[in-house]
């Protein structure tokens, strides 16, 4: 049996997707892959999926790739840590804090605020480890702020971070039915959405011709006009 996988990164979301394939295309089972965002280009490549959700950072050599959202960066902090007094942040409220740098970060940043720690964390979830350790704060895209949750721990928005975006991405000689389908899913189309598909010709039909309606003589048309007694 035909299967479609669809690949993604921590903190993508596809379920709403995969809801609507399995509406639209009940007979084609939607295997799920989840993969570390530094491998899932390589996925792709070697085809282990038919379509990935990546996030920013995309080496696009022969892939395709449509930004999808652009997320919100927060910074990752305990709970009873002083910037969370405050509703949103900027990067110069950073300055003073120790900001780990994951060596899974998703984040292009010019100029990393803050001051860098003694070592680079494996993964987002070792640094929020050392987060709710107390050893510094952490600056992620909020779906893996979101993803990484733990009581003890809150984020704010950074107004002034770099964004990261998430997009669908697959082999460009790889643009297959299946791939199209997922595309107009993922795209809002509506299931009689023809995009890509050939129309088939409806021949209009002709109205038939009204005969023209006798209109009935007026009362007096034409007549001699009465003429009025004194």
């Amino acid at each position: 049996m035909t299967s479609f996988r669809l690949a993604y990164v921590p903190g993508a979301t596809p379920a709403k997707w995969v809801r609507t394939w399995g509406e639209r295309e009940p007979e084609v089972p939607l295997t799920l892959v989840a993969v570390p965002a530094a491998e899932a280009t390589t996925l792709i490549r070697e085809r282990g999926a038919d379509v990935a959700l990546l996030r920013s950072p995309i080496d696009r050599e022969g892939l395709h790739a449509i930004p999808l959202y652009t997320e919100t960066t927060v910074v990752v902090i305990p709970k009873d840590h002083l910037i969370a007094a405050a509703d949103e942040v900027s990067t110069v409220d950073l300055a003073d804090e120790v900001v780990l740098n994951p060596l899974d970060d998703t984040i292009e940043w010019e100029t990393r605020p803050g001051r860098p720690a003694v070592s680079r964390p494996e993964t987002t979830a070792d640094a929020v480890e050392l987060v709710a350790a107390g050893v510094g704060v952490l600056v992620v895209p909020q779906s893996l702020a979101r993803l990484h949750h733990r009581r003890d721990l809150t984020y704010r928005p950074v107004t002034d971070a770099p964004q990261s975006t998430v997009a669908l991405s697959w082999l460009e000689d790889e643009t297959t039915d299946l791939v199209e389908q997922f595309i107009g899913i993922v795209r809002g189309r509506t299931v009689n959405s023809t995009r890509g598909r050939p129309q088939p010709v409806v021949e209009k039909k002709k109205r038939p011709e009204r005969k023209p309606v006798a209109q009935p003589a007026r009362r007096g048309a034409g007549g001699p006009k009465r003429r009025r007694r004194g």
